[in-house]
């Protein structure tokens, strides 16, 4: 019996042959996938999101946890800070007897507006992960692409939260 990942599916050119790292099985998933146990956290300002991963980098450090952040910020106009530690969990094999095993917990920190365009935009994204393109596609100068307004829509969301934070900072100077 084999489990085969949706997203392994997408990004295996030689679907339905196996991929070069092999399948994600029940044998081996909790060891393979990324993001078993995830969460969101939306923060009002963009300057929130640093705030957190700061926060989170501070309690794992309380519970001597390794944490680990990164900020994204794509071609595609996604913006987000992607973070995680893992922790070690007593979980039952097919049999149910426990076993341990060490789960990533992913903790991904966005704004409140780019929450907004990424829930808009969900079935757009999934539905051009699937399309392929030839490499040297550039969507940057194809106005009339599916990818072009949604794109540029995250990017410039981006820039007006910035703007947005500039201006409020610069009343609290007042």
């Amino acid at each position: 019996m084999y489990f085969i990942y949706y997203r392994q599916t997408l990004i295996n050119n030689k679907f339905p042959l196996q991929p070069n790292d092999g399948w994600i099985t029940p044998n081996n998933w909790f060891d393979e996938l990324n993001d078993i146990i995830r969460t969101t956290l939306v923060v009002k300002y963009l300057d929130g999101v640093d705030f957190i991963i700061k926060k989170l980098n501070s309690i794992s450090d309380t519970f001597k946890l390794k944490f680990e952040s990164t900020f994204e910020a794509r071609e595609e106009g996604y913006y987000a800070a992607h973070s995680g530690t893992k922790i070690e969990f007593s979980i039952p094999d097919i049999n149910f007897n426990p076993i341990l095993k060490t789960i990533n917990i992913e903790i991904q920190v966005t704004t409140q507006l780019q929450e907004v365009i990424k829930t808009l935009l969900h079935k757009h994204y999934e539905e051009n992960r699937k399309k392929t393109k030839p490499k040297d596609y550039k969507w940057q100068w194809d106005y009339k692409s599916d990818e072009f307004v949604p794109n540029y829509l995250g990017h410039i969301v981006h820039y007006v939260e910035g703007m947005i934070i500039e201006i409020r900072d610069k009343q609290e100077i007042k």
